[in-house]
């Protein structure tokens, strides 16, 4: 009997404690996913508010290191790389009288490979003598690198225009 409790006592103690180490460890994993999933939305927003505010260097702040990039526009070829997403946006850029209204709508985020899905609302206060809009939903995938969250990917799809015959 003896010997019975003494076995007891000890079988409660480990239960104890790896019960303890993986409540931890559980509670480690979760922060490791809230602080990578911080970092994403983090990315994705500096990368959106940089175009809205016309920031190139903020912009190309948010791109892959080694220069991979796509661009994927309604009716255009598909632009690879980081610098010919940086030429575009540079020309597009140099116009001043566009605004670019953002809202992320879900994402989708692994340890280092996420994706974003978009609502934009561009607009321009006169084409061809009338306000335009082009209301788009725009999917981004990020790659994280180094710890860092990168975007890889702009796929943009119009889904309402003020020029669409009615």
């Amino acid at each position: 009997m003896k010997y019975f409790l003494r076995y007891l006592i000890i079988l409660f103690f480990i239960c104890s404690v790896t019960s303890c180490n993986e409540k931890n460890i559980s509670n480690d994993n979760k922060n490791q996913v809230e602080h990578n999933e911080e970092m994403f939305i983090t990315t994705m927003e500096k990368h959106l508010s940089s175009v809205s505010k016309r920031d190139l260097s903020t912009l190309k702040s948010t791109m892959h290191p080694n220069g991979k990039m796509q661009l994927i526009l309604p009716g255009s070829e598909i632009i690879n790389g980081v610098d010919g997403f940086v030429e575009y946006h540079k020309e597009w850029f140099n116009d001043s009288t566009w605004t670019f209204e953002t809202k992320i709508l879900n994402t989708d985020i692994g340890k280092t490979f996420g994706m974003a899905i978009t609502e934009i609302v561009y607009r321009e206060p006169e084409r061809d003598g009338k306000p335009y809009f082009n209301r788009m939903i725009v999917s981004y995938d990020l790659e994280k690198v180094n710890g860092n969250w990168y975007i890889v990917k702009d796929h943009a799809s119009s889904t309402e225009k003020s020029t669409d015959k009615k």
